[in-house]
């Protein structure tokens, strides 16, 4: 059971003690804050008007603070491929936690939505407050100009309350098209909501320049609640009748004999006696020290990723392979990629303003500059850029030659960037699964090895690929051929273990043949039984970490996760990776 707990600590129970250790520190953050604003003396008179509302608002808007600026961070994806590299960051756990970036993307834009909630109830309370409780002592503390005035027009008519509106409303569309339902129906949506992001940032900068909540600045002089004998003789001075006649604003009502004493501000039984009437004076905007940093950041690196891709690549071939995926091999000046990692395509004649990630499934070597992606044609952006590579779509295969590229569109590459499958040659045995087109990150790796396998750490390569129908297998066929031939020349048949589940038996007889003959007596019907599956992969490498990597449907990556984190008898450990496709 200890083997269990311990592989329970590093999968999942990592994520249950993050998202406890976040929810206590945003919880002390907001008790904090409210601790401060409730007893601070700086803000006694806000405090004596607002109420709770002052304490609950400020302590609201410095969570927000505090995750508008981390939020930014796990998007900059320039940074987290700089940090991945081995030479920058040697640990592998610590490698592992930049894996979970957009786990903790969501994680801040979800606590960024619920204290936006509270952070807005409390305002709309403090608006109430700031219309029924206008003090006319402190002219200058009121957000209001006179009482009893209409708490809408704080909300609409001035600078604070109208981009705190618009800014509702759009963090409302960005948390409402970033739902699964929304990113799997129509991907477009997500992607033109999420980018109004810059215009979320840019009314927070001009929503917190309104200095609506004032402090005391003059605490020494004037002590909250204190005695002010200047101001009370001139209540209580005596004015004759024919000064009153002439001077009707010098008339003053007796001194209240029953005046209440704040307890905190008596010393040795006696008032404090303050010097100067109160001076307010509004807060300098602590957020725009929050968010300037990483807001800088993700602009730098976006001018960096412009600048960098801004060169077109040079598009070599286009394959048009069975069940609707397109291959297409390019090359650029000075890119570099490692096994796993992936791309960013933009097509400016598909789409202006929309590009798309894919994985690599080539990488350029010191021996040749291709390299390459594999990408599944559903939706409208892909069946556009099929269109505009092959001349004739309703052809199998075409291969365009090299005077032909003056057809092509221009494409831009952006990357390459960070992914989880990079570490899979950082095992001494890996579990790759993929499931139909999720195998394009192990193709990558696929194909660093048949370039060379002895410099890797990896020494064996447990390989599980399941497709619907028989077609899918001819993406790589021929690599995987290549690699098990290449392997078995080098005495190394045990260096991959390669197992091909075929979940559709139609059509099984038409991958049967000479060329794929490696693959035939590897090829299974049915699904995986992965609980014998583990117990066998566990057998074999007795107390040995084994890093389980997998890119496919859910339940696929749900099964293996539990798995890799059950106990076995072998001693062996589980760590587990995983790429989803949305």
């Amino acid at each position: 059971m200890a083997l269990s707990w311990r592989s329970w600590l590093a999968n999942e129970g990592s994520k249950h003690l993050f998202l406890f250790f976040w929810l206590s520190l945003n919880v002390w953050l907001f008790g904090k804050t409210f601790l401060l604003y409730n007893q601070g003396l700086q803000y006694y008179y806000l405090h004596q008007m607002l109420g709770l509302g002052l304490c609950v608002s400020r302590a609201s808007a410095s969570v927000l603070n505090f995750n508008c600026c981390l939020v930014l961070l796990p998007v900059c994806r320039v940074l987290l491929a700089f940090l991945r590299g081995s030479q920058k960051v040697a640990s592998k756990k610590t490698r592992r936690l930049l894996d979970k970036s957009k786990a903790f993307h969501v994680t801040c834009g979800v606590t960024i939505c619920i204290f936006s909630v509270l952070h807005v109830a409390a305002h709309l309370v403090n608006a109430l407050n700031f219309s029924e409780n206008y003090s006319e002592e402190f002219v200058t503390l009121n957000a209001a100009n006179y009482r009893g005035e209409d708490p809408r027009k704080l909300l609409f008519a001035t600078v604070p309350g109208l981009t705190g509106v618009i800014m509702v409303l759009v963090l409302f569309l960005m948390c409402t098209a970033s739902t699964y339902a929304i990113r799997v129906s129509n991907y477009d949506i997500f992607w033109y909501t999420h980018n109004l992001f810059f215009v979320f940032y840019m009314l927070l900068m001009l929503h917190v320049s309104g200095g609506v909540l004032k402090y005391q600045t003059n605490l020494e002089e004037h002590p909250p609640g204190c005695f002010n004998p200047n101001k009370t003789l001139r209540q209580n001075l005596t004015v004759p009748k024919a000064f009153e006649e002439l001077f009707p604003d010098y008339t003053t009502e007796p001194f209240p004999e029953d005046l209440p004493v704040p307890e905190p501000f008596v010393q040795n039984s006696f008032m404090r006696v303050c010097s100067a009437e109160p001076k307010f004076q509004s807060h300098f905007p602590e957020t725009w020290f929050w968010i300037s940093g990483p807001l800088c950041l993700y602009c730098v690196e976006r001018l960096y990723r412009y600048i960098r891709s801004n060169k077109p690549v040079t598009i070599t071939s286009v394959i048009s392979h069975p069940s609707n995926v397109l291959e297409v091999r390019m090359m650029k000046d000075d890119f570099e990629a490692r096994p796993g990692q992936y791309v960013i395509l933009h097509c400016p004649r598909v789409s202006a303003l929309e590009s798309h990630p894919f994985t690599l499934t080539m990488c350029p070597t010191d021996t040749k500059a291709t390299f390459g992606v594999h990408l599944k044609v559903v939706g409208d952006w892909t069946e556009r850029f099929r269109d505009l590579l092959l001349l004739h779509s309703n052809q199998d295969t075409e291969i365009l030659p090299i005077f032909q590229q003056r057809r092509y569109p221009k494409l831009y590459v952006d990357g390459p960037f960070g992914s989880p499958f990079e570490e899979s040659l950082n095992y001494e045995v890996s579990l790759c699964v993929a499931g139909g087109i999720g195998v394009t990150p192990f193709a990558s790796i696929l194909n660093t090895l048949l370039d060379g396998w002895k410099c890797y750490k990896l020494r064996r390569l447990y390989f599980i690929w399941v497709c619907r129908d028989i077609e899918s297998f001819r993406w790589f066929a021929d690599l995987l051929c290549m690699l098990h031939n290449k392997l078995w020349q080098e005495n190394r048949p045990d260096y991959i273990n390669i197992q091909l589940y075929l979940s559709q038996t139609d059509g099984i007889q038409k991958i049967i043949g000479e060329k794929y003959q490696a693959l035939n007596s590897r090829l299974l019907i049915g699904r995986p039984r992965w609980k014998l599956l583990f117990d066998d992969i566990a057998k074999c490498n007795r107390r040995k970490t084994i890093g389980v990597f997998c890119c496919g449907p859910n339940q696929i990556s749900k099964i293996l996760h539990k798995l890799s984190n059950s106990s076995n008898s072998y001693g062996t450990r589980f760590e587990y990776n995983k790429e989803s496709f949305s």
